[in-house]
């Protein structure tokens, strides 16, 4: 393994969860409320911060598989994720000049960040197979989640300082402060984003690689038509995929909606953000010791436990009332968030052609974007009807309901690991290989 660029891969998780924690999680939840959307009722700021969100989730995922594909063919994963990146960086910029009333703007800078952000995490994702053998996947997609927690956590505590001691930091209002903390993030992203931008792998470009753009997206158009079609060759990859489709719509709803729900039921913003805060040290450790538990008991058995705790999550999240609640889920949010993804995106990349890993994340965020239309969309439009934002956060018990379901249909079980992904192995070879070419290629 290349150690240097691990170390790189890890700290670009530390780099963007800036973003997750104070933008997506914490701040822009609130800002969007009481500023952007100040000329809206509560629950309609919710409704329509919830429907940018899902329009967001649409527009990367009808990019980033073609993208995928073409990062395949060329080999450079890294120069992918590092234009993705920097969108990201300017429009969470866009955020400082955002004034009241400008609900519009707001949502359109969350949209076009949100192309940057998940968009950027399709060629990162991607990479995981390229750096890391199979047997430490696990693990090290752990350690990337958790460095994430102490980055963005770190940030965030920064962050709070600034809205709530704005003065500190030669700042005249809140308002001031958190138009800096939004800067800090931007700033934030593109330092650390630094190693990875410098030492992101690449693999030798494909000999079918066309001389034009127009060339280049009619291959990998080809290749996204072949994918879909070989994909029922790997039943367990399919049944992954679906179980995704609803645990992962789950959780980013939770992630995305959790302030401004607390908000619209009562709780202070900062109760709301030293919550959020607590989250993310809880994670750093937590998703460390549940990753080494997976790369021993099993990524699907742990991968299911912590689903379990969500159920219970959206259970006691419509019974809040206080902020020591909202404590509460927090600090449970954080035990499972991190190794339920990480322990999704190595499952994912065990059960993947090595060769083409952005195609089939590509694939994975396409599916996985548009499924995560629905969860935000049911958290808006259920709040909506019923008047109370706390029936749209229970309907979310149904994503992860469905999600287990579906992962306990999978064969890929402890002990039998090995001999699973060794069939695999051999079939991915047989679909995949072609004599003279890539008949040679290792799929892990």
């Amino acid at each position: 393994m290349n150690k240097k660029a691990i170390k790189a891969w890890i700290m670009y998780d530390w780099a963007n969860s800036a973003y997750a924690t104070t933008v997506l999680a914490a701040v822009l939840p609130v800002f969007y409320a009481s500023v952007a959307a100040a000329t809206l009722d509560t629950d309609t700021a919710a409704s329509y911060l919830a429907y940018t969100h899902s329009i967001g989730m649409l527009c990367v995922a009808l990019l980033t598989p073609l993208l995928g594909t073409l990062a395949d063919l060329s080999g450079r994963k890294g120069d992918f994720l590092r234009v993705f990146a920097i969108i990201g960086v300017l429009a969470t910029l866009g955020f400082s000049a955002i004034g009241e009333g400008d609900w519009i703007l707001a949502s359109a800078l969350l949209v076009i960040s949100t192309i940057g952000f998940a968009g950027g995490n399709t060629f990162y994702d991607a990479m995981l197979p390229d750096l890391v053998p199979v047997e430490r996947r696990d693990m090290i997609s752990s350690k990337g989640y958790a460095y994430g927690y102490i980055g963005g956590g770190l940030l965030l505590a920064v962050n709070l300082l600034m809205i709530q001691q704005p003065g500190w930091f030669g700042m005249s209002s809140t308002l001031a402060g958190t138009r800096l903390a939004f800067i800090s993030v931007s700033l934030w992203w593109l330092l650390f984003s630094i190693p990875i931008f410098r030492h992101a792998p690449r693999r030798p470009a494909s000999p079918d690689l066309p001389g034009t753009w127009t060339g280049y997206a009619a291959v990998g158009v080809r290749r996204l038509r072949q994918t879909f079609r070989q994909m029922r060759r790997f039943p367990q990859l399919i049944r992954m995929l679906v179980a995704f489709w609803f645990f992962n719509d789950g959780i980013n709803t939770i992630i995305l909606m959790a302030t401004i729900y607390g908000t619209s039921i009562g709780i202070g913003t900062a109760d709301l953000m030293l919550a959020l805060l607590l989250t993310q040290f809880i994670g750093f450790p937590c998703t460390l010791l549940l990753g080494a538990w997976a790369q021993r008991w099993g990524a699907k058995q742990v991968l299911i436990v912590s689903l379990s705790v969500y159920i219970c999550i959206v259970i006691l999240g419509y019974f809040m009332t206080q902020a020591i609640h909202f404590y509460v889920l927090a600090g449970l949010v954080g035990v499972v968030q991190g190794v339920s993804q990480s322990t999704a995106r190595s499952l994912f990349s065990n059960l993947m052609p090595a060769g083409r890993t952005g195609e089939y994340f590509g694939f994975v965020n396409i599916t996985g974007k548009f499924s995560s239309i629905f969860g935000p969309f049911v958290f808006g439009y259920v709040g909506q009807i019923t008047g109370s934002t706390r029936w749209g956060i229970l309907s979310l018990i149904f994503f992860f309901v469905a999600g287990i379901a579906v992962l306990l249909t999978m064969k890929v079980q402890k002990g039998m690991q090995d001999a699973t992904l060794a069939d695999q192995e051999e079939e991915r070879n047989r679909s995949f290989g072609a004599p003279g070419k890539s008949s040679n290629v290792k799929f892990t």
